[in-house]
This record gives structure tokens, sequence and C-alpha cells, in this order.
């Protein structure tokens, strides 16, 4: 039988897609990129906000309808059904096999048992076997499982369950095999990578672990994704400062910077720790990329909390930002609290954050005319005028890019120094200079 895919959600959800179809690969499946096409579709949920939910939703309805025509099988996992599992398998008859991220362990079990195969050897979730989704110029490397950090907003410890950080060796072993498969960047990635190792070894070992991957042949770029701004200690800069192969670039969430508005989301940092640390990171680094996140509208968020957000937000002058409107979850302490704040009021402030960060961009943007980077060609533009691709600036699929006019012929997945002549409103337009 034949099998569709999709995932939804992080970076986080497409690693246990990749693993999941790896089980269906070795135990004889074939793989395919058309729903419409596929016996089995299985369905990687997120439900950490309302409008993840939603999709998620929608999208099982719509697999739902292909079951009327080829599909046989309907199979939806992880986030969303470890949160409301009873609820969908009352709600939704189409779906023939509802798993919850507890069950895991067992889920080639299930769908033996649904779809009734032979025994087979390959019966576990595990890397050894993960099917990389992304091509070969960048994977993600997930280091630990969960969150202990109970952000009074955040529904993910009730979801995932505790922080556990993977073993070190079994990390340094699964990049050596996405560095034989010639992947060119290592996204390192968790919930919060800055906490990894505490659990296991008694104190972060993010630092000494990114200096190990960094002696893996293969890799051009490594970067790590969501460093919690009380856990970047000195020495994770110094690494970042000292290695050329990992990228100069901190994805710091700080949800905000009004001390009380800190306090009753239970995070652990406070506004002059925020600006410590950013101001660090640019003295010591000073071409460094600092990316952030911010809720807008979270309960008892007054007009001067959110002047506060809105004057710092002007002064650090952040690469890059996104902003979320807060999303009361079900089972959260948030959701409780008094002064909830009205739709219209977030949804302004969160137009208002946006628009000056538009501003900001193309500050930033203008101050890299003329300047060269090296560029990691990925792919064509519709009009096939320009090349695309990324410098150590950008994340995939989150961050601008760089457009390469076609001048000359430059193969995919190949580095190559350009010269930026011109901007946009995310992105830069460069010529070649190689």
């Amino acid at each position: 039988m034949r099998v569709g895919f999709i995932s939804l959600g992080c970076s986080k959800n497409l690693v246990v897609t990749e693993e999941v179809i790896g089980l269906f690969k070795e135990n004889g499946f074939d793989i395919v990129n058309d729903e419409k096409k596929a016996d089995i579709i299985v369905i990687n949920t997120c439900g950490f906000i309302e409008s993840a939910k939603q999709e998620a939703i929608d999208t099982i309805l719509e697999m739902a309808e292909c079951k009327k025509q080829k599909c046989k099988y309907l199979i939806v996992i992880g986030c969303l059904v470890e949160r409301y599992k009873e609820d969908l398998e009352k709600l939704i008859p189409e779906v023939d096999l509802f798993v919850s991220i507890k069950e895991y362990p067992k889920i080639w079990e299930k769908i033996q048992k649904l779809i009734g195969t032979n025994e087979s050897n390959v019966c576990k979730l595990n890397f050894e076997n993960r099917v990389i989704t992304t091509g070969e110029n960048y994977a993600y490397l997930k280091i630990a499982e969960g969150c202990s950090n109970n952000c009074t907003y955040c529904a993910i410890p009730y979801i995932q369950g505790k922080y556990i950080s993977r073993k070190k060796e079994d990390i340094l072993e699964e990049a050596r095999k996405l560095a034989k498969k010639g992947i060119k960047e290592l996204i390192v990635i968790a919930q919060d990578t800055t906490k990894y190792g505490i659990d296991i070894y008694g104190e972060p070992k993010l630092a000494e672990l990114l200096e190990e991957l960094c002696q893996i042949d293969g890799f051009k770029w490594i970067r790590f994704l969501y460093a919690y701004p009380e856990t970047i200690t000195d020495e994770l800069i110094e690494v970042v400062k000292n290695n050329e192969k990992i990228c100069n670039y901190f994805d710091i969430p700080i949800q905000h910077i009004s001390n009380k508005v800190l306090k009753r989301m239970n995070r652990k940092s406070d506004k002059e720790s925020i600006e410590n640390v950013i101001s660090k990171i640019r003295n010591k680094i000073p071409d460094a990329i600092i990316r952030t996140t911010l809720i807008v509208g979270f309960p008892g968020e007054t007009e001067e909390d959110f002047k506060e957000l809105y004057e710092f937000v002007k002064k650090a002058k952040f690469d890059k930002l996104g902003t979320f409107m807060y999303s009361k979850e079900d089972g959260t302490p948030a959701a409780k609290l008094k002064d909830q704040i009205h739709y219209m009021t977030k949804k302004a402030r969160y137009k208002k954050i946006m628009s000056l960060q538009k501003e900001i961009s193309k500050k930033n943007l203008e101050e890299k005319l003329g300047k060269t980077y090296e560029v990691l060609v990925e792919s064509t533009s519709f009009d096939n005028k320009y090349y695309i691709g990324r410098t150590y600036m950008d994340v995939p699929e989150e961050d601008g890019v760089v457009f390469i006019r076609k001048d000359k012929e430059m193969e995919l997945g190949t580095f190559h120094v350009c010269e930026v002549n011109d901007i946009r409103d995310y992105d830069l337009v460069a010529r070649l200079v190689d």
C-alpha cells in the first residue's frame, strides 16, 4: 500500500513525522507525496494554540474526504490527539486510528492491528530509519523532548511532559548519520535548547554538545534554536564566537519585557537580564543575528505594559521578530487569570508591534547594502529569473531569503559569495561575486 503524510506545526513535529515515514518505509510501504494517491494517510497534528488546532481539524476533515475516493485508512497522531483524543474519536469517526504521544512506543503495533500487516522486525520510532524530508540542504536534530519551564500560558508541558534530554552519545550518532547523508546545515532544536543536559548531567551541556558537533566532518553550518535568555551563558556565547561552523544566530523567545507581565507568565527572566544578555551577545559577536518572539494581550497587560514593550522593541532593533496574540489554552493557569484582554485590543497591539518591526527590519536590511555574504543556493524563482538562497542570517521557512539574478548558472545546494545590492520588505537582492 501507498502512504501519504501531512506534518503540521513545528520542526520538532516534523522530526517525528520523518521517523514515522521511516517506520513505514522499513516495513515495505511506498511513500507518496500526493495524498490523493495514498491508500493510507497519516496526519501529524499540532495543538499548541487555537489557530494550530483549527488548522489541524480542517486538515483532518479535508483528508476524510479522500476516504470517499482512494484512501482506505486515515491515521491521526500528535499533539492535538494527546490533548483531545476522546473528543476527537467521538467527533470525527472518519478517522480510523488516533495515536497520542504517550502511545508512540506502541504506534506500529496499533497500525498493524488496524491494517492487518504481518509481523515486522522494525516496530519502534527511532532516528536509525528516519527519512529526511527537507532535502540535503538542512535537517533538524532534536536534542530533548518536552518542557519543564511551566510558563502559565503554555500547554506544552501538559501535552509532551517534562523536559527530557537525549543522551549525548545518541545525538552525536544521529548527527554523524546526517552528515554522511550530505546534510549541509544542521539545525539543533528542542523546546528550550539551552536547558539541554541539566536533567541528566546536572548542568547545561549545550555549549559542550555544540563543540562536539563541530568536530563532525560534513556540516558547513550548525545553528541552534529556542535559547531561553536566563540560560544563555558566557560559555555558550564564546562557543558560538569561536567556532566558524556555528552560525552567529540567536533565537531568544523573550515573550515580553514588562517585569509585571513576565512574572504573571512565570518566565524565569526579567527585563534587566534580558537586556544584559542581548547587550553581551552584540558586544562579543557584532554580526550576531538576534531573533525573538513576543506575546501581546496577555491577561492583565495594561497600556503601560504594552508601551514599555513597544519602546523596548524600538530600542532593541531585533533582526527578526515574530508576535503572537495571546491564545487562551485549556488547562493552563493563564486561562483562569482575571483581566483577559479583548480580541480587538490584542489585534491592535499585534499590528502596532509588527508595523514597528517592519520599519526596523527595513533599516537593518539597508545596512547590509554593499556587503558580501556566503549564500546557500536552494531553489529558483517562479519566473526563473532568480536563484533563491539563504545566508547564516536566515532560518529556513521562517526568515527571509536572498534573490540572486541568474546571470550565471549555479548548482543548487552549493555555496557562493554574493554582494547585496537591493532589499525587499524582509529579503535581500544580491549579485554573484565568486
